[in-house]
């Protein structure tokens, strides 16, 4: 395992704002640490994750206003536990065998930091979550 986690860290992009401070909460620092280098690994393919699910659900999405996206984006990730529980596996498939083990101890708490972090990132990206024309 010390192979896979040493790769799993080698390919994490570094977030200069994400800093860590000796008064960070465990959580706050385990959201800076993990969960946001994480997610910003794996933006691509939480994306595509949510085209898919606006696809799933017949592009009603793309005939919504900005401000009703947004509503959209975050009402789809809380309320729907099967997609909810998709994107964490996205995430948690990232973590290394020591923080897993730090994320079962508060999963609860911990899965609502990450799931903001996604909602976050996906509604800062709306520009890319655009209807992609039907090829002739």
């Amino acid at each position: 395992m010390i192979d896979r986690d040493s790769n799993l860290l080698a390919i994490r992009p570094e977030i200069p704002s994400a800093q860590i401070h000796a008064t960070m909460s465990d959580d706050e620092r385990f959201q800076n640490q993990t969960l946001r280098p994480v997610a910003k690994l794996q933006n691509e393919l939480l994306i595509e994750a949510f085209k898919n699910y606006v696809a799933k659900h017949k592009n009603v999405f793309y005939t919504l206003d900005l401000e009703k996206r947004m509503n959209y984006i975050a009402n789809a990730i809380q309320k729907d536990i099967k997609f909810r529980n998709s994107l964490k596996g996205i995430i948690i498939g990232q973590f290394t065998v020591e923080e897993y083990l730090k994320y079962i101890e508060n999963s609860s708490a911990l899965n609502k930091r990450m799931m903001n972090i996604v909602i976050e990132r996906l509604q800062d990206q709306l520009q890319l979550l655009e209807a992609q024309p039907i090829p002739a």
